[in-house]
């Protein structure tokens, strides 16, 4: 009685033991994050999240937002993605059922008989005996459980958790991506369809002043210098207009195959001329810190050290023992020539323990693998940040960029137009000749260009921003939070990395 006493208090403390997990590595990675951006605009915000899902709305383009709504819904991409996700749910179970015993249905059956044999006997030459046929049937339960005794399939678990984790990120990424590169080719569609626009009232204009220089030539008012020079500008605009064409098809086609369906199934709709979207959204207000929580690939590069870690623990589990159950039952029957059919309940029970002792260093190998695998983890991590700190600055830098040009060039359209109304006036007057007037209007025209492009460019510019900001998603962190503790000065201490060689739970 004190035997089966002390076996079951063996048990439940192996049990109590189980799902514990000395061997878990942890899993954070210090930053270095700056209070604020250097490049941004000079009102600087206090950190709060905000909701950046839906920021192509601030353009307030019903088109615009009717293409993407399509495209969320129907993206190849996005499909594929999504289905990485369930892939990656899937095993999260097959790695948790590691964690419950194993039950499997045996059956089995068969007909044996042996060879018949003759005995030598002497003086009689022998004696034939012949086994009787017999036939053999088996059925039963096998059981078999490994207790997670020191945490290797719960790590394993954790490590198949931190994936499926990071394929949501990774599907987050895509549709950031989608949304992105969907805004900037629907703008710039728009931008180059009014450039499109200016070149042909360019054109004409050009055209109008070869006439009246072919006159004016044919009327001695004129040199051939003069006419052929015109022509040249003329023939050189007109070769502008075939790239700006092929320019708005492929972009159509861009977008055709971006809602996932065939590149030329948008030229009705979108063929024709319209202007940008004159609202623009708010640049948004988050410091550096906010883009650990906000940008996808950050939160992938997140998970991805988290699995490492998990990993590195099971190479460390292995250097432990394993213990075993098992157990079988089930009953056999065995039919022997004419004899009665015998038949008897079978079972078993066992229990077992392996422990590595030579094993050529394999498990160490493996250990120093995943450490090196966790290194490359969060180093990935790291570079990952400075590079979404990067796309922000760069993006703050080309919208001021963008800004500046703008504003220039909204002046110089200004002198521009002032310029075609003197010379009309002049000309109404007798004051000048009617070329003057023409190469106003074609300046004029020329700088409405320069500005169409500048345009384009800020609302492109701020596409950027929201997308190096990782908008374009909704949804709580999953992840993890923000850990403010200051570890001297700048160096925030957040989500990932730290002591690989001190066992936490």
């Amino acid at each position: 009685m004190k035997a089966w006493y002390s076996a079951v208090v063996v048990f439940l403390a192996l049990m109590g033991l189980n799902g514990c997990t000395p061997t878990r590595v942890g899993d954070r990675v210090p930053l270095v994050v700056p209070e604020r951006w250097h490049n941004a605009p000079d009102a600087q915000p206090v950190s709060a999240p905000k909701d950046l899902s839906q920021w192509w709305k601030g353009f307030g383009d019903p088109v615009l937002n009717d293409l993407i709504g399509r495209a969320l819904a129907a993206n190849q991409d996005l499909k594929i993605a999504s289905s990485r996700v369930r892939e990656a749910a899937a095993l999260v179970t097959v790695a948790e059922a590691a964690f419950y015993p194993t039950l499997d249905f045996s059956v089995g059956g068969g007909r044996e008989k042996r060879i018949d044999r003759v005995l030598p006997v002497p003086g009689n030459g022998g004696i034939t005996l012949t086994t009787p046929r017999a036939d053999v049937f088996t059925a039963g339960l096998i059981a078999r459980w490994e207790l997670d005794v020191f945490g290797s399939r719960h790590l394993e678990a954790e490590a198949a958790a931190a994936k499926a984790l990071g394929s949501e990120e990774a599907r987050r990424a895509v549709q950031v991506g989608l949304l992105a590169q969907l805004a900037t080719s629907y703008l710039e569609l728009r931008g180059v369809q009014k450039q499109t626009a200016i070149l042909r009232e360019n054109i004409s204009v050009q055209h109008k002043r070869l006439q009246v220089l072919q006159s004016f030539y044919r009327s001695g008012l004129a040199n051939r210098l003069d006419v052929t020079r015109q022509e040249g500008l003329l023939r050189g605009s007109e070769a502008m207009l075939p790239v700006l064409l092929q320019r708005a098809a492929a972009l159509i086609h861009r977008l055709g195959v971006l809602l996932g369906e065939p590149p030329a199934s948008l030229h009705t709709r979108l063929g024709e001329s319209a202007p940008l979207p004159e609202a623009v959204p708010k640049i948004p207000e988050l410091l550096p810190a906010d883009l650990l929580l906000q940008r996808p690939d950050l939160r992938l590069a997140q998970t991805e050290v988290s699995a490492a870690a998990a990993h590195l623990g099971m190479a460390k589990a292995e250097l432990l023992p394993k213990i075993i159950l098992a157990g079988s039952g089930g009953f056999g029957a065995l039919a022997l020539g004419g004899f009665p059919t015998l038949t008897e309940s079978v079972y078993t029970l066992g229990s077992g323990l392996t422990a590595p002792l030579f094993n050529a260093g394999r498990i160490r190998a493996q250990i120093s693998a995943g450490d090196a695998r966790l290194d490359q983890a969060a180093a990935n991590y790291e570079k990952t940040f400075l590079i979404a700190l990067e796309d922000v600055e760069n993006a703050y830098v080309a919208h001021a960029s963008a800004l500046e040009r703008r504003n220039q060039l909204i002046r110089a359209e200004s002198a521009a137009d002032r310029s075609h109304t003197y010379a009309e006036a002049f000309y109404q007057r007798g004051a000048t000749d009617f070329l003057s007037v023409l190469d106003a209007q074609r300046t004029r025209l020329s700088t409405s260009d320069e500005r169409t492009k500048a345009e384009t460019a800020v609302r492109v510019s701020l596409v950027s921003i929201y997308r190096a900001f990782g908008g374009g998603w909704s949804g709580k962190s999953l992840v993890s939070q923000v850990d403010k503790a200051t570890d001297g000065g700048d160096n925030f201490l957040l989500p990932v990395a730290a002591d690989r060689d001190k066992a936490t739970r």
